[in-house]
């Protein structure tokens, strides 16, 4: 029996190895992504959840999604109408739509962008946070000059030791001069995916965030 026992836990050891020895390859991206359940997005079917934008305590937009990605079906739900269409094959026939499609699901799934988007970056072990003053990690990355609606932006990301993002600054066009800087805070967890539901403003006059979240 012992020996069966024994002979039944190399297997064990065997892939745990394996595990750490994939978790300590992955590239610092990649650790920003699954610390937020990125290997769980496969099996999501549908993401339900409201884009929401107040500055100076009014509620400037609220837009309620439906996403499929498994069929990348999407569903734009707002008071006066409802849009669904296929982001692969119809997005040039919804492009005002789809930008907003773009633009929100990029603030509620940022951390997997930075698996699925073409970018360069840059990792530094220690930087000071633009709006806490904290001593964190930071990459900066910046996207193409050609492609998707807003080629050339680039962002500054803050993040802990345990590679969950606690700032980011945003440079429309790549330009230092048109920075802007959030926090990202009040994480929840949906189904495995780590979701920063609320970002604000060093002054809190602009704060993001997101209602109604549900991932099946």
């Amino acid at each position: 029996m012992k020996k069966i026992v024994l002979f039944c836990l190399f297997p064990i050891l065997f892939t745990n190895c394996n595990q750490k020895n994939s978790e300590e390859n992955r590239s610092i991206t990649e650790k920003i992504a699954y610390a937020n359940g990125f290997e769980n997005f496969e099996d999501v079917e549908e993401i339900r959840y409201t884009f929401n934008v107040r500055t100076n305590d009014t509620l400037r937009t609220s837009r309620a999604w439906s996403w499929r990605p498994q069929e990348d079906m999407v569903t734009l739900t707002t008071p006066d109408s409802t849009v669904t269409y296929n982001h692969k094959s119809e997005a040039s026939a919804h492009q005002q739509t789809d930008q907003g499609f773009i633009n929100d699901k990029y603030w509620l799934l940022f951390p997997f962008n930075l698996v699925w988007d073409e970018m360069d970056y840059q990792h530094e072990e220690e930087s000071t946070a633009a709006i806490s003053g904290e001593n964190l990690q930071k990459i900066t990355i910046s996207y193409p000059n050609e492609g998707g609606y807003t080629p050339g932006d680039s962002y500054e990301v803050y993040f802990g030791d345990d590679h969950i993002i606690r700032e980011w600054v945003y440079m429309s066009g790549g330009d230092s001069a048109r920075a802007f800087a959030t926090t990202w805070e009040d994480y929840k967890n949906f189904n495995g995916l780590n979701i920063a539901t609320m970002h604000r403003s060093e002054d809190g006059n602009f704060e993001l965030f997101f209602t109604d979240v549900a991932v099946e």
